[in-house]
């Protein structure tokens, strides 16, 4: 790669990921249940998008924290091919694991661990300097509390460093409170790109409308930003300049396996946008990328590059 290429940086959660499926009903406390299908797999949304950038031939930089026991250094071998900038911290590494039902619901469990521990220090001394046109995805502040106490101060720092900012805030564990809804709006200031799903984006604006929802949010961002909307199977929305773009997708049939969904899709779009493809060639490149890693089970066998076809632009 040449220096003068855009840069790709991810700053999040990586955990590891038991998948486990189908559940076709919560079974009684205290029984066994045997499953069909698992994957052991290195998970958190920040490792998801990272990894999905692997499979598209991008060469990103992960920032993040792990564990110090053996199963962090067997989840730092599943990154293998990514450049890595891993904290370690003094405890347990984290672990989520995800139950699928047959509705194609999920439940998940996560553990604490080292996701506690990942500070602003780190993450300011790993963040390297930026080329035109690079980009640094944020991802799950509300899973980080060491960031989150600083992280109107980390995204600036960011930017300063020549970075557009790029943001998925995920779910709030108290819920969008006042106080929540506040911290936020602080965030959104400084993105250039915020990518949420539906619910996220309502619960943001307070409204139950999309449209409305839509145009409230995207008047909390910096001028010329770009409001991304995950629909899942209906696609993606994009909302830039005063004006909505919608890109449907084709339903997937027989999709086991629906965790990263919008982690994959992420970062099919900000690949896109490093090429400075357009909104509707960005979503479609989401899109495609999300249903092509969605497909696969098990994952961990997408070969590096595997799904470059997914940036094509759209015809």
């Amino acid at each position: 790669m040449s220096n003068d290429q855009p840069q790709f940086s991810i700053v999040g959660d990586v955990s590891v990921d038991l998948v486990l499926g189908t559940l076709d009903a919560w079974p009684r406390i205290g029984t066994e249940q045997l499953m069909p299908r698992s994957e052991l797999r290195a998970g958190g949304s920040a490792a998801n998008s990272a990894l999905a950038a692997r499979h598209l031939g991008l060469s990103p930089r992960l920032i993040g924290a792990i564990g110090g026991d053996d199963l962090a250094q067997w989840l730092q071998l599943q990154l293998a091919g990514i450049a890595v900038d891993l904290q370690t911290c003094s405890s347990d590494t984290t672990l989520s694991v995800g139950l699928l039902h047959a509705d194609g619901e999920r439940t998940f469990f996560t553990s604490y661990g080292h996701l506690q521990h990942l500070s602003p220090q780190f993450v300011q001394a790993h963040l390297p300097p930026a080329t035109p046109g690079s980009i640094a995805l944020f991802t799950a502040p509300f899973l980080l509390p060491g960031l989150r106490e600083r992280y109107s101060a980390l995204l600036a720092y960011a930017a300063t460093q020549g970075y557009q900012i790029a943001l998925d805030t995920g779910w709030p564990p108290e819920g969008w409170t006042p106080q929540v809804l506040e911290e936020v709006e602080g965030w959104l200031a400084q993105c250039d790109h915020l990518m949420v799903n539906e619910l996220e984006v309502m619960s943001l604006a307070g409204s139950q409308d999309l449209t409305v929802a839509v145009n409230r949010v995207a008047r909390l961002l910096k001028p010329g930003a770009r409001l991304i909307v995950k629909l899942g199977a209906a696609g993606a929305l994009g909302h830039a300049d005063g004006q909505s773009t919608h890109y449907a997708t084709e339903v997937a049939n027989d999709i086991f396996d629906t965790v990263g969904a919008g982690d994959s899709f992420n970062t099919g779009y900000l690949a896109a946008c490093l090429n400075q493809a357009g909104l509707r060639d960005a979503l479609a490149a989401g899109c495609r990328t999300a249903a092509a890693v969605l497909q696969r089970f098990p994952r961990k066998r997408i070969a590096a590059g595997e799904l470059a076809h997914c940036l094509l632009p759209s015809s």
